[in-house]
């Protein structure tokens, strides 16, 4: 009769754990020059806000946007004024927010950031210093009969000073043109929200523009640029979902009716109340 080979099993199950313990324990497998688009989530906006980082110190949109490539970001732009929203609706840094933001409407509009550095004017190093010699005392006169010198009157004052003039208001111009509208599935963005870009006539984003939004029973106005770390041309507003609203932005333009909230489905199969993102344009 065999006996049952154990020690031949137990030599096994001593290799087999000495292997674990040596390649999670003493000597780990370590993931070197990694691609950005194997990143997790949040390692991902991390990439993100240094890359804007990088671009507001040094403006050069190239480079900003060969680095996103890496992410393989079907929308790149889309993805930082997303992950801009984020970071302001968990309480993150404004500036680091203004900073994604602000490289989305780069990417977005194709223009670089100007340089911020203030130029000095340079004072000449040559001063001339000239000398005057002393005055001899008998030249000096007795009396010394002292000249009044003019005032400078009023009217003098009131014609040298310019007045402050009236700011001027913008007016807005041409009726504005509906020229996107889509439905936003994104489960880190507020339940319900309205995202509405204003572009003018140039394809800049245009601060400033009213809004209005109208339901059954109700109506509210609200203007662009009141975020301007999402864009000057940014306004949102937060939909019920059993309402449907109409938006207008002045008489003339589109009016986008019908605007109500969608059910999205998340990676893990839970429903959530998903948004809209509406573009109007001067033509």
């Amino acid at each position: 009769m065999r006996r049952f080979p154990w020690a031949i099993i137990l030599a096994l199950l001593a290799g087999l754990g000495l292997g674990l313990v040596y390649s999670w324990v003493i000597s780990p497998a370590r993931v070197i020059d990694a691609e950005p688009l194997t990143l997790r989530t949040d390692f991902k906006d991390h990439y993100r806000s240094a890359i804007a980082a990088a671009y507001a110190a040094t403006g050069n949109l190239p480079r900003a946007q060969a680095r996103l490539s890496l992410l393989a970001n079907s929308d790149p732009i889309e993805a930082l004024n997303a992950q801009a929203q984020r970071m302001l609706a968990s309480g993150q840094s404004l500036e680091q927010a203004d900073q994604v933001a602000a490289l989305a409407s780069a990417l977005e509009h194709g223009v670089a950031l100007e340089s911020t550095s203030t130029t000095i004017p340079q004072i000449a190093n040559t001063i001339v210093i000239t000398s005057t010699p002393p005055l001899d005392s008998s030249a000096v006169p007795s009396e010394i009969t002292e000249t009044p010198q003019p005032t400078e009157t009023q009217a003098t004052i009131n014609a040298s000073t310019p007045r402050p003039s009236r700011t001027s208001i913008p007016t807005l111009g041409a009726p504005f043109a509906l020229t996107g509208q889509e439905t936003v599935c994104d489960p880190n963005l507020p339940d319900g929200l309205l995202q509405v870009i204003v572009f003018d006539s140039r394809r800049r984003q245009l601060p400033g523009a009213k809004i209005m939004m109208t339901w059954d029973g109700g109506e509210e106005e609200f203007f662009t640029g009141l975020k301007p770390e999402l864009g000057n041309g940014y306004a949102d507003f937060i939909m019920d979902p059993s309402t449907t609203y109409t938006m207008q932005l002045g008489a003339g333009s589109d009016i986008a009716s019908g605007l109500t909230t969608s059910t999205c489905q998340s990676s893990d199969g839970e429903n959530f109340t998903g948004g809209v993102k509406l573009t109007f344009q001067q033509p």
